[in-house]
Formats: structure tokens, C-alpha cells, sequence
């Protein structure tokens, strides 16, 4: 059967991180997949708003929007009962080492939505049981998708700043992860698992996420240490930070990281920003500025280039992989040893932030 005659058996566990509608809609759009059924993973703590992007609305969405046939109240009761070629996976950032083991035994292929995981001791469970029982593992990061950072990446890697001495991003303006139009009352934030520490909530988690993922990309090589600190200032109905700053030691470089769900307007560009020994770098839009005259304006301006259409999401991109019978490899981004070296500074992030002293990656090369 050729890659294009193949019809992809998909199915979704978790409704807990709202990037799972965009992830369905980008399988949902392939005239080659067909939906299965759906499940949640178990709240630790019952949900109580439907609005929109809260877990108890994506799963309505999934089912009555997608028309995905078939919802079961037990993921795990699915896996025994229907066949999947492939999981999207979107569970509270704390249940993707237990939700990847328990898809890896079923030998499903499994897109889990960023970050890996909420400890580098969790993701390394991923990677492990994807490897052990041959599943297929990928992490989706919406960055991956951003045509201008791509672009960058590729600039810098040839030299356009010259070597690589610092990189900052901090996210965008947020103000939390339910605050775009919603209007969920404190009681009812707390309510979700975004703001309880022990799900992997929090803006470290949540935001630091992408500094770390894009970091390591451009450095091109794994960090060795952390410094994090976080905070809870603005969002005192639940336990999880609502600001995160991690500063990471890379060989022969530096990175700065900000996370935050108090940034009501950015007032600055937030980034990726490259410093190089010859020059700077920035993402604007979808425009790379490059700063070369130490006391002048744009030295050279480029276009993103455009992704290959056939590969610009993250279902594409998986089933494209999958389809070449993993020969075509995945976007480095998407990758499980990338992943756990991004995991990684994450991980040090947060146990600096508790230990207050420097602490030290852990390696990938444990799988």
C-alpha cells in the first residue's frame, strides 16, 4: 500500500491542553485519516467551566464539531478495545510519562503536544517505552511552525551573526492560559489543571517551554546547567507559578528564558533574539532583522521562507514520517532525544527555582 492509499486510524487521549483542537483540525484536514475514538485522562480535580478552550469544551468540540464516533470514559478501556495507527496526546503535562507508556504497549504511534513532559524523570519514561516497544514518539511545539524562526535558525547556522554567544526569547503577551476571551471566575480557574503544581501547571512549564526548545536549536548542542527562579503574583487562586525566568549555561554561551501569564502588553519584541560576535539577530513578524553596525539600523532583512506545504504542520509532518517507514526523519524539534536535552534545561529550571543553587542537566544519553 503506498503512503498516499493508506488510511491513518487516529484517535485523541486527553483534552487538557487546548492545542488539542488545533492538532485534531490539522488531522481532521487529511483525506486519509480516519477518527476512531477519543478519551480523557481523569482531572484531578473536577472541572466546573465549559467555556471555550477548557477542557470540558474541547472534548464537546471533538465530538460534536470533529464528529469524532466514539468517546470512552476510560482511556485505557479504548486502547484495549479499538485499533489506532496513531494517539494525539494531550494530557495535563504531568500524565504524558503514564499516558506514553500505556500507548507504547499497544504499539500506537503517539504526538504528544509540547513540553515533553513536566520532569526530564517523566520524559525519559516516554522515550524509553516508545524505543522498548518500537511505537513512534513526537512532540509537537507550535514554534515548530513559525516560518520566520526556521528561517533564523537556518541564518544562524551559517554564520550570519558569526558565533553564538547569547539567545533570549520570552513568550508574547499573555495573561494566562484562559484568559483570551474567556471569563472564568477565580473559583473556576482553580479548578483547572493549568494553575495546580502537581498537574505540571504553571507559566515555567507552559512558556519557559519554548526558550528551552529553541535554545537548544539554535545553540545546536546540549546545555550543561541551570539557574531558575519563579513566582506566583498574580494568580493566587491556585499553587502553580504564574512567572518563570530560567538562565541556562551552554557551552562557549548563554541563554535567558521568561515565562509569564502577567504580560497584559509586551511593549517589546519578545524574540528568539540571537547575539553572534558579529553581529544580532532577530525575529520581527515574519521578518528576520540581522544588526551588524554597532551603531547603525538593519544591516541585511530577510523573508521567512516559506515551510514546504506538503510538511507545514504537525500531522503532516508525523504521517509523512510515519508513511517512509521512518526514513525521512522528523523535524529535529519533533524528535525524542531532542526533546529530552530541551526537557532537560527545563527540568534544571525548576529544580533550581526550588533548590535555589545552580543545578545541573540531566543527559539524554540514558535511553
Amino acid at each position: 500500500m503506498s503512503k498516499e492509499s493508506k488510511v491513518w486510524r487516529v484517535g485523541v487521549i486527553g483534552f487538557a491542553h487546548m492545542h488539542v483542537n488545533g492538532l485534531i483540525d490539522n488531522f481532521n484536514a487529511l483525506p486519509n485519516v480516519k477518527w476512531v475514538a477519543c478519551s480523557d485522562t481523569k482531572p484531578s480535580v473536577k472541572p466546573v467551566s465549559d467555556q471555550f478552550d477548557t477542557r470540558t469544551a474541547n472534548i464537546k468540540r471533538a465530538l460534536e464539531v470533529t464528529k469524532i464516533p466514539k468517546y470512552y470514559g476510560c482511556y485505557e478501556e479504548m486502547l484495549e478495545k479499538e485499533e489506532f495507527d496513531i494517539i494525539i496526546a494531550c494530557p495535563e503535562n504531568a500524565k504524558h510519562g503514564e499516558t506514553a507508556e500505556k500507548i507504547a504497549e499497544k504499539k500506537i504511534h503517539m504526538l504528544f503536544e509540547k513540553p515533553m513532559s513536566s520532569s526530564f524523570k517523566d520524559a525519559l519514561r516516554m522515550a524509553k517505552a516508545a524505543k522498548f516497544h518500537g511505537a513512534a514518539l513526537a512532540v509537537n511545539w507550535p514554534s515548530t511552525w513559525w516560518a520566520a524562526v526556521r528561517t533564523a535558525q537556518a541564518l544562524a547556522e551559517k554564520g550570519e551573526v558569526g558565533k553564538i554567544l547569547k539567545f533570549y526569547y520570552r513568550n508574547s503577551a499573555s495573561m494566562g492560559p484562559l484568559e483570551y476571551g474567556q471569563t472564568l471566575s477565580p473559583y473556576e480557574k482553580s479548578r483547572e489543571w493549568w494553575h495546580r503544581e502537581s498537574e505540571g501547571g504553571g507559566a515555567m512549564l507552559d512558556y519557559c517551554c519554548y526558550g528551552s526548545c529553541l535554545s537548544r536549536w539554535f545553540m545546536g548542542k546540549p546545555a550543561v546547567a541551570a539557574n531558575g527562579m519563579r513566582a506566583n503574583l498574580n494568580s493566587l487562586y491556585g499553587d502553580a507559578d504564574d512567572n518563570g525566568i530560567i538562565t541556562v549555561k551552554f557551552p562557549g554561551a548563554l541563554a535567558t528564558i521568561e515565562g509569564s501569564w502577567t504580560i497584559f502588553h509586551t511593549a517589546v519584541n519578545n524574540g528568539p533574539v540571537i547575539y553572534g560576535d558579529k553581529g544580532t539577530m532577530i525575529c520581527q513578524g515574519n521578518k528576520i532583522l540581522v544588526f551588524k553596525d554597532r551603531n547603525g539600523g538593519v544591516t541585511n532583512e530577510y523573508d521567512a521562507e516559506p515551510i514546504p506545504s506538503h510538511r507545514d504542520n504537525p500531522a503532516k509532518e508525523f504521517i509523512n514520517y510515519l508513511a517512509s517507514d521512518r526514513k525521512e526523519p522528523m523535524h529535529i524539534t519533533m524528535q525524542p532525544e531532542f526533546n529530552l536535552d530541551a526537557m532537560a534545561i527545563l527540568d534544571a529550571g525548576i529544580r533550581s527555582a526550588k533548590s535555589g543553587r545552580l543545578e545541573i542537566l540531566q543527559s539524554a544519553n540514558l535511553i
